[in-house]
């Protein structure tokens, strides 16, 4: 019975950590899901800022004017560049965090299967054990019967 006891214990220190691992999963999913939403409304300034520089041009703008649309879409470029690098690296963080869970997720599961394993062998042990102490009463009926 002390082997149950450590291999439940295993288990349920093999699911805390296999929670935890999921909760660790689920934030870096979050933030590759926001970065992308982040690069989602950049793109979306920047297509709005260029159709309004468009407008601007065919109205007439001066240089000054020019200068300014320029450098800012060039700060939104940068900005999209910049953002493009906050994915990568929340993906990257996302793939470490789901090996992460999968391990963790095996072990759990590998301790499941061993637990199972011996309460099979206890078991089978007990009806053994219990099959033989029937066919012995059996056999002394029999014999008291002569």
């Amino acid at each position: 019975m002390a082997k149950s006891s450590a291999l439940d214990t295993l288990i349920e220190l093999a699911q805390r950590e296999t929670d935890d691992a999921a909760k660790r999963l689920g934030a870096a999913l979050k933030a590759v899901e926001e970065a992308e939403a982040k690069l989602q409304m950049l793109h979306g300034y920047r297509d709005d800022y260029a159709k309004r520089f468009e407008q601007a041009q065919m109205a007439g703008m001066t240089p000054m004017a020019h200068r300014n649309f320029v450098a800012f879409v060039d700060k939104l470029e940068n900005a999209i560049n910049g953002q493009r690098e906050v994915i990568k690296h929340a993906e990257y963080k996302s793939g470490i965090e789901k090996t992460a869970w999968q391990t963790s997720e095996r072990k759990r599961l590998s301790y499941r299967t061993l637990n199972e394993r011996a309460t099979a062998e206890a078991l089978r042990i007990e009806n053994k054990r219990d099959q033989k102490a029937m066919d012995e009463h059996a056999a002394r009926q029999a014999h008291f019967k002569r």
